[in-house]
Order: C-alpha cells, then structure tokens, then sequence
C-alpha cells in the first residue's frame, strides 16, 4: 500500500527500527507450522477433530460454490428465454443493478484511499457520512410509494437515526481510535495494495455473476425462485465473509510477524499461504464468528437495557453473561491472527488468543470498548448505500416496480464489498493488539495502549465513586424521611 504522506501518530513508532532482526528459533518461528509454541501435539484428539472439520468446511465451500455457481447459470438461462413470456424487462432490471456492483467496488477502493491518506479524517467522516447516506436510502424508499416500501424505507431512517446517537456516544473514543489505525496501518506489508484490489476485484465479478441468477429468478417469480434467490443470499454472505477473513488472515499474519519479531513479510506470499493451507479453518470461523457475535451482543444489548451489564438486573442474567463470555473463548475475530501466524485450528486459535488478551492487565475492557470494528461496519453500510442509491435512482427513474428489490440487493451486495475492501484496516489493528499482548514492554511499540488503559480506569474508579456517593445521598435521604 502507498505510505501516507504525513501521519503525526506514526511517527513515534518505533516498530520498523530495525527492520531485519536475528533468526528466530524454529520453536517461535511463526513462519513454521510445524514447530509452533504451545501447539497441542498433533496426535491429540483435538487436533485430529480441529483437521476434520477444517476439512469438512473446506468441502463443503467449494461444493457450495459449485453448486451455487450451477445453480445461477441454469436461473439465468432460463430466465432469458421466458423473459419476454413473463414481460420480464431484462434492459430496465439488469443495467441498474450491474452498474451498482461496479460502483460498490469503485467506492470501496475511493474509502480504503482515504483512510490511508488521512485515517484521522475518515474516521471522523465515517460517523456522520454514514447516518446521512442511509437516511438517504430510507427517503428514497419512502419516495417509491406503496405502503411495503414506506415501511421499509422507515427502517431504514431508523437505523440512520441510531447511527447518529452512537456516533454522538462514542465521540469521546474517536481519538484514540485515530491514534490506533494511524499505529497500525502506517507501514503496510509489501503487496498490500495488490492483495486488497485483487478481492475487491473478486468481490465484485463474483458479486455480478450472482446478480445474473436473482435475475433470472426474479423473471419466473414463482415460490421456488423466492427460495432459489434466498439461497443464492445466503451463499453469497457466506463467500464474502470467507474472502474477507481470508484477507484479515493473510494481512494480519504478515503484520504480526513485524510488530512482534521485528521482520518484514510480503503479503502477497502470505496470501498464497493462507489460500493454500488455512481455508478450512477460516471457513470454520466465518461460520463462528457471526452466530456468536450476533448472539453476545443480543445478551450484552439485554444486560445493558435491563440496567447494567456487571449486574444481575433480572432472572438468568448471570448465566446468560457466562454464556455470553465462554463463546468469546470459542470463537473471536482475534483467533484469525494466531491461525494465520501458527496454522492453528480457528476455536484452539481464538481461545489461546482470548487467554493472551486477557492476562494482560486492562486489555480485555480496552478491545471491548476498540471502534475498529464498528468503524468498518460503518463504512461498508456507506459503500452499501451508496450502492443502493445508485441503484435505486435509477429504477426509480426508468421502472418503478423493480426499485425496492433492486435497492436492497445493491445495498446488501455493497454492504460485503464494502467489507472486503477494508478487512486490511481491522487485519493491522487485530495484528498490533495481539502482538502487543505477548509483550507489552516491548520497545517497538510506544505508550499509546498504557496511556489509555490507565485512562479507562481512572474513568471506570471515578464513575464507582460516583455511583458510591449516590448510593449513600440515597441511604441518608431515606434515613431522613423515615
């Protein structure tokens, strides 16, 4: 990727000086699968569990692909032929949708752009670009007319309006997130750049392709075609997801080896590396990932509106917490660093890497609270919406009946490209998180993580005394009314 050009946080790193440093021992090697640190033997139960359903996951991605890829040529053809049968406008329904795949990969390399040039700036952008281009998409919506677009265009303005009140909570946390991303991407692995344009690239054919067999569905419309297209979804939130980690998993191995032994990595080897030896443990954690994600944050979203979550504020809340904190330990976007860098299993990797985080001492609270995650969520429901809007006007413009659906395909489609494009930006702060729990006193990195650890408690002892002085007011009006 190019350097940026001015970068105040990163020019107090000191983690590219030196560059080249001793040979490792082949047992901390990270480059050697088959001397690793704390690798479980590989005659072990675990182990030959962890290879069979890396195996299975493997399989069954290039059988879905397969079959998936079957699938949209049999919708298409078909589609073509009884096209003018069901006065199915091929020439009003493709081009706009096309068009928006195009413009969802164009956007994403325009966002990565500037946040490698200025990531102070676009991070700022990002929490109110994004509220703005959604509320876009929900007036659109409402702008079509019928009550089901109404409907749906109003959830789409809530959720700008949410996206408006997080940005407003976590304004005291952008900085620091500027000061990390600035930390972690300042010197980017060789070959970053053709890494990233080479799965956008793919994101966007494959995207594409997909595209021609919803629309061969969509010509017949019948109950099995709802079916066909749900399915083709489905398939293609699962492969996005798999070629966005397969991205984290490579840029992130390349990283750690530099912020934790000092040496540099080309990421296009690593690349090569990670599509030849590790999809089935990614595949094995795109699946993970999401379904626990999805169900921790339901658990914290519930501890928090029912009053706190370090409190038991109803029935079950405790054990729903343990719940919630053991799946963290089963499977978490930080494992994808230690299974690129030590070829482990993606649940061996997510716990060991959940272990290490932990027993530093206030790192844990300090990636709960990181934006990283939520910076590039927010991006790609930008590209998204810019994706839809694209489509949308469009359809609007030239048949309006086609314009919901082809809205909200194009926002979802540039929802995952979007994704892809920036998995690099999440794969360098992962990298600089992990590496640093090894060895939190090293010199190559500076004290940008204590200074804010040491913040967060100061905050957290002075939030405690407050919360004891209220309790007691509380006590001693009681006492005074009684």
């Amino acid at each position: 990727m190019p350097t940026p050009t001015s970068n105040g946080h990163a020019s107090r790193m000191q983690i590219q000086e030196p560059r080249i440093m001793s040979p490792l021992p082949p047992s901390s090697s990270p480059f050697a699968f088959k001397f690793q640190q704390g690798r479980p033997p590989p005659t072990t139960q675990q182990t030959i569990a962890g290879k069979l359903f890396r195996t299975l996951f493997k399989g069954l991605l290039f059988s879905q692909l397969t079959l998936i890829s079957l699938l949209v040529i049999v919708l298409t053809i078909r589609g073509l032929i009884s096209a003018s049968t069901h006065h199915f406008h091929l020439k009003k329904w493709y081009p706009p949708l096309l068009a928006s795949v195009a413009v969802s990969g164009i956007a994403s390399l325009a966002w990565q752009c500037i946040f490698i040039y200025n990531p102070s700036r676009a991070v700022k952008a990002t929490f109110w670009l994004s509220p703005i281009l959604t509320c876009s998409v929900g007036i659109l919506l409402v702008l079509i007319g019928s009550a089901v677009d109404a409907g749906i265009g109003a959830v789409f303005v809530l959720f700008a309006i949410t996206q408006s009140l997080y940005g407003c909570w976590i304004t005291p946390r952008i900085e620091y997130t500027d000061k990390i991303l600035s930390l972690a991407t300042a010197f980017p692995p060789a070959r970053t750049r053709e890494v990233v344009c080479l799965s956008i690239i793919v994101s966007v054919v494959y995207s594409g392709f997909l595209v021609t067999g919803i629309g061969g569905a969509t010509s017949t419309r019948t109950n099995l075609d709802i079916l066909f297209i749900s399915v083709i979804m489905i398939s293609l939130a699962w492969t996005m997801q798999v070629l966005k980690n397969v991205q984290q998993v490579a840029i992130s191995r390349a990283r750690y080896v530099n912020f934790a032994h000092g040496e540099d990595m080309d990421a296009w080897n690593a690349f090569r590396i990670t599509m030849k030896h590790l999809t089935g443990s990614i595949c094995v954690g795109s699946t993970l990932v999401p379904i626990i994600v999805f169900i921790r944050g339901s658990i914290r979203s519930v501890n928090l509106m029912s009053g706190s979550s370090d409190e038991v504020m109803y029935p079950g809340a405790d054990c729903f917490s343990t719940i919630a904190n053991k799946l963290i330990t089963l499977g978490n976007r930080w494992g994808f660093v230690h299974v690129g860098t030590y070829d482990k299993g993606f649940v061996e990797a997510s716990s060991d890497t959940w272990k290490k985080l932990r027993s530093t001492t206030g790192l844990e609270k300090l990636i709960d609270s990181d934006l990283t995650s939520s910076l590039c969520f927010l991006s790609a429901v930008s590209v998204g919406a810019v994706s839809s809007l694209t489509a949308g006007i469009w359809m609007l413009l030239i048949h309006k009946d086609y314009a919901l659906e082809v809205t909200l395909y194009a926002f979802i489609i540039g929802y995952f490209v979007g994704r892809v494009g920036l998995a690099w930006l999440q794969a360098c702060v992962l990298a600089y998180y992990v590496a640093y729990s090894k060895d939190p006193q090293s010199m190559r990195f500076d004290g940008t993580i204590p200074q804010r650890i040491q913040r967060l408690q100061m905050l957290s002892a002075h939030r405690d005394n407050r919360e004891l002085e209220v309790g007691r007011d509380r006590e001693e009006d009681s006492y005074n009314n009684c």
